[in-house]
């Protein structure tokens, strides 16, 4: 299996102006959570597209995963081809590692037909940052001079580029050394606190809409990083497949927030400051990868 670089991303963050912690007499007026995504508009939703969801199905159940079309085209549209191929039909689980990720593909000389898939593909560590509309948090980055979201997916910019940030249940294309080696066929999704120093090392992909419970438990590998040393610790993978593969009646009909809408900048503003009587400090500040981007089955 290829392995992804650890190289230190070192960005230092420019400073944010603080803001005070805010008291709130009227615990009546505070809306939780659950409430700010019940009373929220239809249009601050939107449809997850089918052709961008990849439906794997595992022992346990099924993950579902949608690609971001829009950082990372090349990738995505070899993903595709690769599940269009059936490529993942019979791969497995290889890698579980604590706190960081759980990782699955193929071994190397594994014969598996790709399809229109190729194995290589130009790196994809980001964006210029011109014509992208970013949802921006007001507090400071360790990595980063400006961090937000844009088009559902939490992203980072230093001003001319822009790239989508390593937070948990986000998922990522393994590579090996050079920056044009890999093609999305190994894969990997974050599974404890955010290794933000992969963030413009490897090509982020998409994130975990459904089904994270089902890789975040997998048994942890006793071999070097987490990589399991038996092919019976693996979990099966028994088939990937795009959302727009499946009839009608297997799908699942997703909405996500948009991270554009005025209910995500509710949502922002309750996890900045938590008004909830449980608090005795509000906070009054969030990480990037601390904001919960909600979706729901569309009924």
């Amino acid at each position: 299996m290829r392995l992804f670089g650890l190289m230190a991303l070192g960005l230092l963050a420019a400073c944010a102006s603080a803001e005070a912690p805010v008291a709130v007499a009227d615990q009546a007026a505070v809306r939780s959570l659950g409430e700010i995504l019940e009373q929220s508009p239809a249009a601050d939703w939107h449809t997850v597209d089918q052709n961008n969801l990849l439906y794997m199905q595992l022992p346990q159940g099924r993950v579902i995963i949608e690609l971001a079309a829009d950082y990372t085209p090349l990738h995505t549209a070899n993903i595709q081809a690769l599940a269009r191929a059936h490529y993942w039909d019979g791969a497995a689980i290889v890698r579980s590692q604590e706190n960081y990720v759980v990782q699955w593909g193929r071994d190397e000389g594994d014969p598996r037909p790709t399809g229109a898939g190729t194995p290589t593909l130009a790196a994809e560590f980001d964006r210029p940052r011109g014509g992208v509309q970013i949802t921006r948090l007001p507090d400071p980055d360790s990595y980063a001079r400006e961090v937000g979201f844009a088009n559902g997916f939490p992203v980072a910019s230093n001003g001319r580029e822009t790239w989508m940030a390593h937070c948990h249940g986000m998922v990522g294309a393994g590579r090996g050394d050079t920056a044009d080696s890999g093609s999305g066929a190994e894969l990997y999704v974050v599974i404890g606190h955010a290794p933000r120093h992969l963030d413009r090392n490897i090509a982020t992909v998409g994130r975990v809409l459904q089904g994270m419970e089902l890789l975040s438990t997998m048994p942890r590998g006793t071999g070097a990083l987490g990589f399991y040393e038996t092919p019976a610790e693996r979990t099966t993978i028994t088939s990937v497949r795009l959302g727009s593969e499946l009839p009608a009646s297997e799908r699942v009909n997703l909405e996500a927030l948009r991270t554009d809408s005025a209910t995500f900048r509710d949502v922002i503003d309750s996890r900045r400051f938590r008004r909830e009587s449980w608090f005795l400090d509000p906070v009054g500040h969030i990480n990037l990868c601390n904001v919960p981007l909600p979706v729901r089955v569309r009924s």
